[in-house]
């Protein structure tokens, strides 16, 4: 096993999950899950259990045009396990969320718990999770314009 390229993959599931977090496409994100994935946001006040719950949930509260996200993952420290099929990664997340219809933008930073396992020779997320450093939320006011996003008109 190469450690280091089995790390890289880690790193680029991860970017593809934050990926098909930001750009609504929920088949890439599903793509990143374990069938019997567990997810634990903000220490554990958002719970799911399964692929399906987490999916639908995220897909439910992401996909209004009015929506716009921003997850960045930095400094990740990955382990591979012993048996070569199941990991353990740590990351530092930045984000971002503008509610244009309710003029609100949510700014924030977070250490991420992340749990992998091979299925079919493919990383994928079997735990994921995190724990707020800092969060805000202030209003938009008229000053703040959006002038473009992916999904319309601002």
């Amino acid at each position: 096993m190469n450690e280091l390229l089995e790390k890289n993959l880690i790193c680029e599931l991860k970017a593809r999950y934050f990926r098909g977090l930001d750009t609504k496409d929920w088949a890439l994100f599903a793509d990143t899950l374990t069938d019997d994935v567990q997810g634990r946001y903000s220490d554990g006040q958002l719970s799911f259990d399964g692929k399906q719950p987490l999916v639908d949930f995220m897909q439910e509260n992401l996909s209004v045009a009015t929506v716009i996200t921003m997850h960045h993952g930095h400094h990740p420290e990955i382990t591979i396990n012993e048996d070569g099929v199941s990991a353990a990664g740590v990351w530092y997340l930045q984000d971002m969320v503008i509610d244009l219809q309710g003029k609100t933008r949510l700014y924030g930073a977070a250490i991420y718990r992340d749990e992998y396992r091979k299925v079919d020779g493919q990383w994928l997320i079997n735990f994921t999770g995190y724990s707020r450093t800092f969060e805000f939320v202030e209003p938009l006011s008229d000053q703040h314009v959006v002038l473009q996003t992916m999904f319309g008109d601002a």
